[in-house]
């Protein structure tokens, strides 16, 4: 079982890698944006799954909640693109129950590392599981606020499905270009190149949510899609 599921993770994988690019040099809104973005969606939900259950078969606890948090992020992500009401339903409340399962486990994964109660899996820095661990419990805040506020729309609708769709496209990037350097020449292992490759999706992020808060772009944006 493990040879297709390895095979359909890292098809989905480049699949994911190539419509996220194709999907955020369209302009947001447009049928081009939509479409790549709806092959980004799926191709990441799978690649994510089946990371998670091939990481549970071989006990690596930190690749496995990696996978699953790719997976809460771009569901998420991609409801919070959809809604075209204020409403929220069970899926929301499921979410923010696996944000907090996420949060939590690498949150306690690290603090059994330090304190000496588990030991890190080889090239993995005890911090990232900090980071890893306050992301989604960051999202899972989100989450909170929105439920108690029975919905999201507006400019928070679009925040919320920018950056946690380029987080999600993150962690493959960074998985991919920093975690299987393997793969590549020899030359290039290590480079600043494939650093910035692994980063652009975190780059971009800061870009779109300073462009969305702070300039026009998301009164322009509305415009166009009252116009279309």
């Amino acid at each position: 079982m493990r040879l297709p599921l390895l095979i359909l993770h890292i098809s989905a994988g480049i699949v994911g890698l190539l419509s996220g690019a194709i999907a955020i040099s369209y302009r947001k809104g447009s049928r081009g944006h939509r479409r790549a973005g709806d092959v980004f969606v799926i191709s990441m939900l799978i690649m994510g799954a089946c990371g998670s259950y091939l990481a549970f078969m071989k006990h690596q606890m930190h690749n496995a909640f990696g996978g699953l948090l790719t997976f809460y992020l771009i569901t998420s992500a991609w409801l919070a693109g959809r809604r075209q009401d204020s409403g929220v339903g069970a899926f929301d409340w499921a979410a923010l129950a696996l944000g907090l399962t996420i949060g939590a486990t690498l949150l306690t994964l690290g603090i059994r590392i330090i304190s000496g109660h588990a030991v890190a899996p080889v090239g993995i820095p005890v911090g990232m599981y900090f980071v890893m661990g306050t992301v989604p419990l960051l999202a899972a805040t989100g989450d909170i606020r929105m439920l108690a506020r029975g919905g999201i729309s507006g400019r928070p609708r679009l925040v919320r499905h920018l950056w946690r769709m380029c987080f999600g496209w993150f962690i493959s990037t960074g998985s991919f270009f920093l975690g299987q350097q393997q793969v590549f020449p020899a030359a290039l292992r290590g480079s600043l190149l494939l650093v910035m490759l692994a980063i652009v999706p975190l780059l971009l992020l800061i870009f779109w949510l300073i462009r969305v808060r702070f300039t026009g772009a998301y009164r322009r944006m509305v415009r166009r899609e009252s116009e279309a």
